[in-house]
């Protein structure tokens, strides 16, 4: 072969490798995020190694367990998160387009809820995940035979609000006012999350160090008063956990929020019910008398002695107002009444805000 071939072919390979450079540099990027939480105490996981396996791209959890991958082409990957301390995460994603994965739960070494079913949800994630990647022709729902139905799992949260809303925060020691921040309130732990208006990384603060906190509520814009149950009794005892105040004044209207998980109702054999389990929130509602706490009574005749030498009064007033004292805007709006005969009598907020 002469020289005046030679140079034409060589030409055109390097003319094909531009190409193929080109073409990678000009394909579209996109951005994979996500959130880490430990499932053992709803805590944010900082310090774990994120990266899709067999390639460059990684990251490492910051403060409130974020993660962020950027400029990663189209493609499908095996995520791989690592930490000391946890088992493994593997998941298979896709990306076609800026991913956001939201919340990721990861346990501890040894960890087992009530069921065992947290630990073995993990367990079988990594496994399948696996099996994807080492046998790839098995992608497909149905193609995978004899793996189990996902096993069932908690839908919810434990957030009093999921939102963010910006407080300020009594606390015990030395009465310590801290301002400024957003914060939400987990239930389950009685922890206070804070974060600074600009920034994404949180502390948390436990639930006994704080005496009330005030915050502005993102949706209603109306400020919110929480005291500690630790400052009230219930039956003699202080109990944990903090109450909203709605009325203030003589006799003070408050409600706790209560989380409970319904368990699942699935039937198997007839593909019916409710396959996950689910935390469920509800209100109780309470009226207070020389810092003892007592739940609104059931019955209507029962909820107008509470109100002593007033009651015929009071009573008087709810049928005048076609009151149905089955409905708590109604118990607002009825100690409202009540506690407005008194001087000095402030309302915290003009309706009821019911969630």
């Amino acid at each position: 072969m002469n020289k005046s071939v030679i140079i034409p072919v060589r030409l055109l390979l390097l003319s094909l490798v531009l190409s193929s450079a080109m073409g990678i540099s000009n394909a579209q990027q996109y951005t994979i995020k996500g959130t880490l939480r430990n499932g053992a105490n709803d805590e944010f996981i900082t310090g774990a190694v994120i990266t899709l396996r067999e390639t460059a791209f990684s990251d490492i959890s910051n403060n409130v367990g974020a993660f962020m991958i950027e400029n990663v082409f189209e493609e499908k990957f095996i995520l791989n998160i690592q930490i000391n301390g946890f088992q493994s995460y593997k998941s298979q994603i896709t990306v076609n387009g800026d991913l956001n994965l939201g919340i990721i739960t990861l346990f501890p070494f040894g960890y087992e809820d009530d069921s065992g079913e947290a630990l073995q949800k993990t367990i079988r994630a990594t496994n399948v995940a696996e099996l994807f990647s080492k046998r790839p022709n098995f992608e497909g729902g149905h193609a995978v035979f004899g793996i189990p139905p996902d096993p069932k799992r908690l839908i919810g949260n434990f957030y009093l609000d999921t939102k963010w809303n910006k407080a300020s925060i009594l606390l015990y020691k030395d009465d310590e006012i801290i301002e400024g921040y957003f914060v939400r309130y987990n239930i389950n732990s009685n922890n206070f999350e804070l974060r600074a208006e600009d920034s994404d990384e949180a502390t948390a603060i436990a639930g006994h160090r704080v005496r009330n906190i005030v915050w502005v509520d993102s949706k209603h814009r109306v400020p919110r008063y929480f005291v500690n149950g630790m400052d009230l009794k219930d039956e003699g005892v202080p109990i944990a956990g903090f109450f909203e105040v709605l009325v203030d004044g003589k006799m003070p209207l408050v409600r706790r929020t209560v989380a409970s998980i319904k368990e699942s109702n699935y039937n198997a054999a007839l593909m019916v019910g409710n396959r996950n389990d689910e935390i469920i929130k509800r209100f109780v509602y309470y009226y207070i008398q020389d810092n003892n706490l007592f739940e609104i009574p059931k019955k209507k005749k029962k909820v107008f002695q509470i109100f002593g030498e007033k009651s015929k009064e009071m009573e008087a007033f709810a049928i005048e107002n076609n009151m149905s004292l089955r409905e708590p805007s109604n118990w607002f709006n009825l100690i409202t009444h009540y506690n407005n005969k008194f001087e000095g009598f402030k309302p915290l907020l003009p309706d009821l805000i019911d969630n």
